[in-house]
């Protein structure tokens, strides 16, 4: 794959991903405008959640970062790709229907180790309700995340970059239509997950068909290529789980304190913004490409990669976690405060964002370092590099929630990130040159942190001269855009000043994606 098809691949996924995170915003607004903060909200967070999570364990977590690598090398090498992914098919459907079942007749126990804090109360019920009605979505969706990798390592990745906004887009469509007619607009919400599951799995079985792939569905086997993909896949497995352990001790805390799980939730949707856009479009692209050029033996190719990957999304998430920690309260502000959810929602919000933002560069530095790993088939040091991080994010939210409360689960994601950032850096000394950033990236980086500093000042002066116009309804939006993009144009002047990138580069890189 040519430097200029990665570059493509990433504007692809990147753009795709905006616009899911846009309509997620859309999604999220109206959420919290028909039902507040309440228990009918907690419980839908819990709800969805659960799928998601299991599913980041299953699917984009262990079975993908197993899969991928050596479906790509399959393809590269012309081993019977097509059969290998069905096997795993058929393999993976037949452990998440299992799961399925179990999970829907556990479903009380389930939310109790999510959220016991919800015990006795009237969103641990409707956690229940809701749990079992989303559940199923898991099965879907883990299977479309695997027809996404087969496309993702053939190159093609709009339309799996593309599934998202069809869930956004069946969400908003189903509590709009619910609002219109008068109906339960938590239920409509509820029941339309599975459903958007069943379209996204089916977007993408066609795509996988039009990109030249048959899958066949076949008993699952214990096959050797099976056997290895387990091997790998296991520590992978374990490593996603403790991400997911993180996640579940951090809503374990926050569900002791009112309202903390819609208040963190609706945090991570924000700052997941630019964390979407470019960590995850990166990591996607990233992972198939390292993996074929690893195939090939093509070290500098590789090292090229690698380089222009991290330059791209620190151009961009540097300043990005800049504005979050600037300006929380516009945003939150301008994007959540209606209907129901109040100026102490959005209060509380905001300075989750704010941490959430501190934590940002080394969200995406992980996804840029962990295909490192998993491209040469090494999933058991990720795996140690995340257990360390699980107690470093345990140890924080639990010992700090008694002395400074709900806003713990923030601080100790921030912080347990950027001690995996730490870890994952230092064991990748031992692929040598392929896993170092090359002279252009390393002179660009302080330029970066410079160009994003200038862009914090001018953000700050400019909050403040808009201040009296963010407050006033139907005004509010047009001054946040004014914010932003005076926040934008800042940075892209600071930043082609001081050399941290060059807008020729960026201008040839959209013409040719």
């Amino acid at each position: 794959m040519k430097p200029i098809r990665l570059m493509s691949g990433f504007f692809t996924v990147g753009g795709w991903t905006l616009m899911s995170r846009v309509l997620g915003f859309v999604r999220d607004a109206m959420i919290l405008a028909f039902l507040g903060t309440g228990p009918l909200y907690q419980a839908y967070v819990v709800a969805f959640r659960l799928p998601n999570m299991f599913r980041r364990f299953f699917a984009e977590g262990a079975f993908n970062m197993a899969f991928v690598p050596m479906f790509s090398k399959r393809l590269e090498g012309d081993e019977n790709p097509e059969g290998f992914a069905s096997e795993a098919f058929a393999g993976l459907a037949s452990i998440l229907i299992v799961l399925t079942l179990l999970a829907m007749a556990f479903m009380p126990w389930l939310i109790y180790a999510l959220a016991s804090g919800f015990a006795g109360q009237e969103q641990f019920g409707l956690s229940v309700e809701f749990g079992r009605i989303a559940f199923p979505y898991i099965l879907f969706i883990s299977l479309a995340a695997l027809l996404s990798g087969m496309l993702n390592a053939s190159g093609r990745f709009a339309a799996a970059a593309a599934a998202p906004v069809l869930l956004n887009f069946l969400l908003i469509g189903a509590m709009g239509a619910a609002s219109w007619v008068g109906g339960d607009v938590a239920r409509a919400l509820i029941w339309a997950i599975p459903v958007a599951g069943v379209a996204q799995m089916a977007l993408l079985w066609v795509a996988v068909r039009r990109a030249g792939f048959t899958i066949r569905i076949k008993r699952p086997r214990l096959t050797p290529d099976m056997r290895r993909l387990i091997r790998v896949a296991v520590p992978a497995a374990m490593a996603g789980g403790v991400v997911q352990i993180n996640l579940l001790v951090g809503q374990q805390v926050a569900s002791y304190f009112d309202k903390a799980v819609g208040w963190l939730f609706a945090a991570d949707r924000l700052y997941q913004m630019p964390l979407g856009v470019v960590g995850i479009a990166v990591g996607v692209v990233l992972l198939p490409d390292l993996s074929r050029r690893l195939k090939a033996r093509d070290d500098t190719g590789a090292r090229n990669a690698l380089s222009r990957a991290a330059e791209i999304s620190l151009a961009l998430t540097i300043p990005s976690a800049v504005a979050l920690v600037i300006i929380p309260l516009p945003l939150v502000s301008v994007l959540f405060e209606r209907g129901a959810a109040t100026a102490d929602d959005t209060a509380a919000i905001a300075l989750a964002v704010a941490i959430y933002g501190l934590g940002l560069p080394a969200f995406v530095l992980q996804k840029i370092l962990q295909p490192l790993f998993f491209a040469r088939e090494d999933t058991r040091r990720p795996f140690h590099y995340a257990l360390v991080s699980m107690i470093v994010n345990a140890g924080l939210a639990i010992g700090l929630a008694p002395v400074i409360g709900w806003i713990a689960p923030a601080i100790a994601t921030t912080l347990a990130a950027w001690v995996m950032v730490a870890l994952l850096r230092t064991g990748t000394r031992s692929f040598g040159e392929v896993a170092t950033f090359d002279t252009r990236l390393r002179r660009r980086i302080w330029r970066m942190v410079l160009a994003s500093a200038i862009m914090g000042f001018v953000l700050w002066i400019t909050t403040a001269m808009l201040n009296p116009f963010l407050g006033i309804p139907w005004w509010r939006g047009l001054a946040l855009a004014v914010l932003v993009g005076t926040g934008a144009l800042a940075y892209g002047l600071a930043g082609q000043a001081l050399g941290a990138f060059r807008m020729a580069e960026l201008k040839a890189a959209f013409r040719r994606s």
